[in-house]
């Protein structure tokens, strides 16, 4: 049987009235997962169904195998509200458990029909739910019409014969190929958090910059300067990032500084969401302060350059 958490989770997601479920972990909410979502919809209308979409958190590997580290393309928060942003009835988390990974697939879909009225399940061609992923597309096609729902797939997004998804976003960004990881998201990679003391010293050097607090939960790209876009409150500045750890000062732990460009103020204790848009270059140690500062006063150049070849142009997305 589902546990009484994920019971009263799915009570929580009812719509009252029969629906299309599609089911996973949605990180990043990228254009893959607006097709699959996109279809869901289409087919709940054409039935007169709901339209619910399920999340879990955390990612089912973190917990069937400890020992992997999953570095998250959204925190939870900016998940659900990605979801509901695409349309759906309804959006709700999944708590992914050790107890919920024991219940066999038959209990699973016995417990979506009983607490959501589940009519039809949406998925990808690797979708599958139960113990030791017994519950694949060929499972649930065989057993869904003795248990009262149907089943239809969507295609992954693909270009030149490669699947397109979370996977492929971090290996992106693993390169520092925010660019990649931006076109598969369908937006801008982005950062979000607070701005925190840090050692002051992009002031010291006419440079201050926003040292970001980012959950260590999170995708971060491969160390380097990167051309950005500074989002807080209403206001959005054209920034520089550098993402690394210092080494011309102290190769200390890793850090995440924008310098917002046209910017004077104080923004310690406020949100920032940083928007990556290009690399500039890969992390470097400078042999003197002097050599760093030409070297900043060039990737601000560059990034200035950048936005105005860019000015007013929409993010390429992937067709």
């Amino acid at each position: 049987m589902l546990t009484d958490l994920a019971r009263e989770e799915l009570r929580g997601a009812a719509t009252g009235r029969p629906c299309a479920v599609a089911i996973g972990v949605f990180d990043g909410v990228h254009l893959g997962h607006e097709l699959l979502i996109g279809r869901l919809r289409e087919l709940a209308g054409e039935r007169g169904l709901a339209s619910v979409v399920l999340t879990f958190h955390p990612s089912p590997i973190t917990v069937l195998r400890p020992e992997v580290r999953i570095a998250y393309l959204s925190t939870l928060e900016e998940r659900l509200r990605l979801l509901a942003g695409l349309g759906v009835d309804e959006v709700a988390r999944l708590t992914f458990t050790s107890d919920l990974a024991q219940v066999s697939a038959a209990d699973f879909v016995t417990g979506l029909r009983r607490e959501l009225d589940m009519r039809l399940i949406v998925g990808g061609p690797d979708l599958s739910i139960g113990r030791g992923r017994e519950g694949n597309v060929d499972w649930l096609r065989a057993h869904g019409p003795d248990l009262g729902f149907a089943v239809e797939t969507v295609d992954f997004l693909a270009e030149g014969g490669h699947k397109l998804g979370s996977t492929s976003i971090r290996e992106a960004l693993t390169r520092g190929d925010v660019d990649l990881a931006g076109r598969i998201l369908g937006r801008p990679f982005a950062l979000h958090g607070p701005v925190v003391h840090g050692a002051h010293r992009g002031k010291t050097i006419g440079f201050p910059t926003a040292n970001m607090a980012v959950g260590a939960d999170l995708a971060v790209p491969a160390f380097g300067v990167y051309v950005s876009r500074a989002h807080t409150g209403e206001t959005s500045y054209q920034a520089v990032t550098n993402i690394g750890r210092r080494p011309t000062f102290d190769d200390g732990a890793p850090s995440i500084e924008p310098h917002l460009l046209d910017f004077d103020g104080d923004l310690y204790g406020q949100e920032i969401r940083l928007e990556l848009l290009a690399r500039l270059r890969g992390e470097q140690k400078f042999g003197g302060i002097d050599a760093l500062v030409a070297q900043i006063h060039q990737d601000v150049q560059q990034t200035r350059r950048w936005f105005d070849q860019h000015h007013k142009r929409s993010p390429q997305r992937l067709t």
